[in-house]
């Protein structure tokens, strides 16, 4: 039987109901690992330590944290650290949970973080939705001022760091680094030109390190415990642990911190198997935007999953029962791309809008055979000829349901119909057709009704 091996999530685990508090964090050693790194290692010593660690960004490309920070130049001044808070791929909600429950722990990753890059100002980049999260982030970084972890000469050292935090306006792209940049500038959020990369011309023309709330937050572990200790987990190449939001039809979802190279079945075994028992038919493994699988013997690191045609992106895992209609996963998929395109680019704005108005003609029983290939053939011309990722992101998602379910793509097409239960409609639903009771026999959308006589009269 799989088990957790709790590094971020452990005090938030030990202590459910008090682990976002001051005291409660102090009474367990937060703040000593950023003592220690800001009074006895030096800058380079500390960046040395965490490319020893072996330590991958955990927000999606996995790009070693160490490597990254060394390409930020030592001549220039000043130098920012941003954390990129903006988690924003569906099914991923592993960093809102890291900073609702356990806040200090982030903000010590993020000291630790400044002190090896520099950096006397770091901003936290929040996504708007996140109310709660974003409040008792406030209240840490009060705490953190009113402690002498922030602000002027910290931990009596001659090293000055101030934190900001800044909502976001519920953008899925600023998600993007150079997105997130620009909005943060008070820009619309909009991919830069890359290179420049952030880390040598970032927010406001200045070196700039972004990392993610997971990466940030795996900091105090590795600098008290060393870098050997990380490494006794995972695999050679991703060693450690990944935070995965599970999801989808499972009987226990939730976030699951595991070791790098836990298989799939293990991780489906530790979210207590499919729900109800029934058959596993494919499995999102790293987000909306990650190529679909059907093999759950598949470890959780970013070389398996890259060898079997997919990647470990946010660490979203969505398992899809048999009642599951892929036409309709597609659709639902290809909808939120196109809602979240920023337009710059020509490929992805007409590309996600075009593949939608497709995916809504065959789900809709009005498609037609070559509707499979024209598909296909859009999905080929976002990919690699985007702006950024977000374009190869919705050709990815696109092709594989094609290519893994074509025949049930094709019985869309020769039934001109869905051919699944309604149940699957209960999994995920489209802005495209109505889901009223009476129509499929389950609920509709949580807004249905809203701002009707009938809403206004009812009890909430």
């Amino acid at each position: 039987m799989a088990e957790e091996t709790r590094i971020v999530t452990r005090r938030l685990r030990e202590f459910p109901d008090d682990s976002w508090t001051f005291d409660r964090a102090r009474a367990d050693d937060a703040y000593e690992a950023a003592r220690k790194a800001v009074t006895s290692l030096t800058p380079s010593e500390v960046t040395e330590l965490v490319k020893s660690s072996g330590l991958r960004g955990k927000g999606g490309a996995g790009f070693p944290t160490g490597m990254k920070w060394s390409f930020v130049p030592e001549d220039v001044t000043p130098r920012y650290v941003v954390v990129n808070h903006d988690e924003g791929e569906p099914g991923t909600f592993k960093d809102r949970e890291l900073a609702e429950a356990d806040p200090h722990q982030l903000i010590e990753g993020i000291i630790i973080a400044s002190w090896a890059n520099g950096a006397n100002k770091a901003f936290v980049y929040c996504r708007g939705e996140f109310a709660l999260g974003s409040r008792r982030l406030d209240a840490a970084i009060r705490d953190a001022y009113e402690q002498g972890f922030l602000g002027r000469g910290i931990f009596g050292s001659g090293f000055d760091l101030d934190i900001v935090l800044h909502r976001g306006a519920g953008a899925y792209i600023c998600g993007e680094e150079s997105a997130l940049l620009d909005s943060l500038e008070g820009f619309r959020g909009q991919p830069r030109l890359r290179p420049p990369f952030p880390a040598v011309k970032g927010l406001y023309g200045q070196p700039t390190v972004v990392n993610n709330t997971e990466t940030l937050s795996t900091l105090p572990a590795i600098v008290a415990n060393g870098a050997e200790w990380h490494k006794q987990w995972g695999t050679e190449k991703s060693p450690g642990t990944k935070v995965l939001s599970v999801s989808g039809h499972v009987t226990r979802p939730g976030n699951y911190e595991v070791a790098y190279g836990t298989t799939l079945k293990e991780l489906l075994d530790l979210a207590g198997g499919m729900l109800d028992g029934r058959r596993l038919k494919a499995i999102i493994p790293g987000g909306a935007s990650a190529p679909l699988l059907t093999d759950t013997s598949v470890p959780m690191d970013f070389e398996s999953l890259k060898e079997a045609g997919t990647m470990l992106g946010s660490g979203a895992v969505v398992f899809m029962d048999e009642t599951t209609c892929m036409v309709r996963n597609a659709l639902v998929t290809t909808e939120f791309f196109e809602h979240e395109s920023c337009g710059k680019c020509t490929p992805c704005r007409e590309g996600t809008w075009w593949a939608v108005k497709v995916l809504e003609r065959i789900e809709h029983g009005e498609g037609r055979q070559e509707d499979l290939d024209l598909l296909l053939d859009v999905a080929d011309g976002m990919d690699g000829r985007a702006f950024c990722p977000l374009g190869d992101a919705a050709a990815w998602a696109l092709r594989s349901n094609v290519k893994l379910f074509r025949g049930e793509f094709e019985r869309h097409v020769a039934e001109g119909r869905c051919p699944m239960d309604d149940e699957h409609l209960a999994f995920a639903g489209s802005r495209s057709r109505g889901l009223g009771l009476g129509e499929s026999g389950i609920a509709g959308q949580p807004s249905a009704g809203i701002g009707t006589d009938a809403w206004e009269g009812a009890d909430h």
